[in-house]
Order: structure tokens, then sequence, then C-alpha cells
């Protein structure tokens, strides 16, 4: 993951208590809702410069940190094309 990514996590998972984010990380155990999770899904287009797509939008896709890594590397792969890896790189 990238650590954009993590940073960006941390402050929606009041719960975490300082550890460090995993791809399994439960992120509603950790403390997110479901406002917050559309205010972290803004928070995730501006950082990654991606808009992820509504069918990205559900508890599947919210479930962890992993999950919610995934959508948003398709989203910049698939909206930076081959340059993803390059924009992933820059961080």
């Amino acid at each position: 993951m990238d650590p954009r990514f993590s940073d960006a996590l941390v402050p929606f998972l009041k719960f975490l208590d300082g550890k460090e984010i995993e791809p399994d990380a439960p992120l509603r155990t950790y403390g997110l809702d479901s406002m917050q999770a559309i205010e972290l899904l803004f928070a995730l287009e501006d950082t990654f410069e991606v808009m992820l797509p509504d069918d990205a939008m559900n508890d599947t896709t919210f479930a962890t940190a992993g999950s919610l890594w995934e959508a948003v590397s398709a989203a910049i792969d698939a909206q930076h094309g081959l340059a993803g890896d390059a924009f992933r790189a820059a961080a």
C-alpha cells in the first residue's frame, strides 16, 4: 500500500490506537462509519487524482484497508494508464 493511502486513512480510524495499518485491517472495527467513508472517499480521490467508479462504493470495498487500496490502485491504473506505476512511485 502507498504511504499516502495509509496517511489518508489514519484520521478516519479513531480506534487504530497507533497500530500500523495492515492490508487486512478491518476499517469498521477501527472506527470507520458510513459518513466517514464518504469523507475518506473524497480524501483518497483528491490524494490520488482519481474518481472511484460507482460500483466500488460498497461494503466489500470498504471492508479492509487492502480491499480499499485495491479499488484505489485499480482506479489509478484505469485513469493514469501506464503512468499509474510512475504516479505511485512519486509518493
